[in-house]
């Protein structure tokens, strides 16, 4: 589910409790989390509404000023949605890539991974090439990173979550860097997974 950054603020801060969309089906369902830049959200409730029932209520838990303004952001098809979210704590992956030390049993798992990720790939292996690719050109734009390795920009971008998710790279207002954990693992990798041809961008 799309959320602007002042609204995740607002929910990290306990001011905004409440959210209304207009699906064809519910996106989210009740208990399920969703990670965020402020950390991990839970959906408490998801039912669906009739714009005429919604309250002054509503539109203060889902930082409107007024039910007038509430009941004018309600565009678009579909049925509503009242949603209840809240912050269920931080991002494990925050931890995970903060981690600047590796044990042998961690390096072994992550290279597990990445060898899984490169053998699922059509494409090919991709891990040693992106990590280095992000290692060597911090802070530069995605669609550029992903015109060096001559992929379309989603592409790159859905394999770079994936790194993500192992806590190896982070993601900055521009672009990425490698993580800690990421820089770790790399300064002990095999020479085979760090020796890569990092196209121009």
């Amino acid at each position: 589910m799309q959320i602007r950054m002042v609204t995740l603020q607002a929910i990290a801060a306990g001011e905004i409790t409440l959210a209304f969309r207009r699906w064809d089906r519910p996106r989210v369902r009740v208990g399920g989390t969703q990670r965020t830049s402020v950390g991990v959200l839970e959906f408490t409730s998801v039912e669906p509404v009739d714009a005429g029932g919604l309250t002054a209520l509503d539109a203060a838990a889902a930082g409107y000023a007024d039910l007038p303004a509430l009941l004018a952001a309600q565009v678009g098809d579909g049925q509503l949605y009242r949603v209840g979210v809240r912050l269920a704590g931080p991002d494990p992956r925050v931890a995970l890539r903060s981690r600047s030390r590796l044990t042998p049993k961690a390096r072994a798992e992550i290279a597990t991974r990445l060898e899984r990720l490169d053998k699922a790939s059509k494409r090919g292996p991709w891990t040693a090439q992106v990590l280095a690719l992000i290692a060597d050109n911090p802070g530069v734009r995605a669609p550029d990173l992903a015109a060096g390795l001559g992929l379309e920009t989603l592409p790159f971008k859905r394999d770079v979550r994936k790194l993500k998710e192992l806590g190896l790279t982070e993601s900055l207002e521009v672009g990425y860097r490698l993580s800690p954990r990421g820089r770790a693992y790399r300064r002990g990798a095999r020479p085979d997974r760090l020796t890569v041809t990092a196209p121009s961008t």
